[in-house]
């Protein structure tokens, strides 16, 4: 089993900056992309940041310029810095990765959810 544990997150004033990580851990051979999604007040939820294992990103448009994903694959971690921080950007973040699990005859990818950190912006 997968397991995904983040940490971060807060309340701030907008414009100021946090953070947020998630690490994977269990029983699994590879992590590959890696990503981070929120779901708004309005409950819509978005795809907020996307890393591949070569480091490629892309960005949901509104937080292009503001928003920074990494990761660690030695330590099978991803990181999001959130800077300059909007009211719009409320909401709670999961990230969300692929793993290949199983046997070295039948491997197949899950995708497990992390639990979801709280982050808040104020005007």
């Amino acid at each position: 089993q997968v397991q995904l544990v983040e940490s971060g997150g807060g309340a701030v004033e907008a414009g100021e900056s946090l953070s947020l990580s998630c690490a994977a851990s269990g029983d699994f051979h590879e992590v590959r992309d890696m990503e981070w999604h929120r779901r708004t007040p309005g409950n819509v939820r978005e795809l907020v940041a996307k890393i591949t294992r070569d480091d490629e990103t892309d960005y949901l448009d509104s937080v292009k310029g503001r928003f920074t994903i990494s990761r660690d694959n030695a330590k099978n971690t991803v990181s999001l810095q959130m800077d300059k921080l909007e009211p719009d950007d409320t909401g709670i973040y999961y990230c969300n990765v692929q793993v290949v699990v199983g046997s070295s005859w039948a491997r197949h990818i899950e995708r497990p959810w992390g639990q979801g950190r709280q982050v808040t912006v104020s005007s």
